[in-house]
């Protein structure tokens, strides 16, 4: 979908896309960054090459998620219509947010090695990719506590949480490189 229709798409008032799609999208802008990032380190970085390809194939798992999250959500509306299911419904969605959470914690990990020892020209767009790395964890990870609250024993939440967690301390070490 292009990018004015995704947003205006995203301004409509339709249930979908929602928070997923954006947090999906920004794990996946975050690993382009890192992965553009990367590229333009060569010289200062010896794994710059390493790097870079781990953010293009992150970038490449992240990119469907948005879409995935909008589908996984339409199961869980109808689920309500019907009223039947839709706890199996949310748990089943929570999948999509979990994979966002997991990738965003990894992208946020590139991001950082390439802030603290790549080209210091572009520090910035990698300090950017773990910022919105961190920032598309965190909003996967609040989707998975809201979707799983009357979930008990399911250990996703703790998982998701623990994975924002980290992606979070990532983003701040990466602004650290700044100072």
């Amino acid at each position: 979908m292009a990018v004015g229709r995704f947003l205006d798409a995203l301004s409509a008032t339709t249930p979908d896309p929602g928070g997923g799609a954006v947090a999906a999208l920004s794990v996946t802008l975050a690993a382009g960054l890192c992965a553009m990032t990367a590229g333009l380190s060569g010289r200062h970085l010896a794994a710059a090459e390493r790097l870079a390809e781990q953010a293009r194939l992150l970038r490449d798992r992240a990119a469907p998620l948005a879409q995935a999250d909008a589908e996984a959500y339409r199961a869980v509306l109808a689920a309500m219509r019907a009223r039947d299911g839709v706890g199996d419904a949310l748990s089943q969605a929570c999948a999509v947010p979990m994979q966002v959470a997991e990738i965003g914690t990894q992208v946020a990990g590139l991001a950082v090695a390439v802030a603290a020892e790549g080209n210091p020209a572009v520090r910035g767009d990698a300090i950017t990719a773990a910022l919105l790395a961190a920032a598309g964890a965190r909003a996967a990870a609040t989707l998975v506590r809201i979707n799983l609250a009357g979930a008990d024993g399911d250990g996703r939440p703790a998982r998701a949480e623990r994975l924002a967690a980290e992606a979070a301390r990532l983003a701040a070490e990466a602004e650290q490189t700044a100072r």
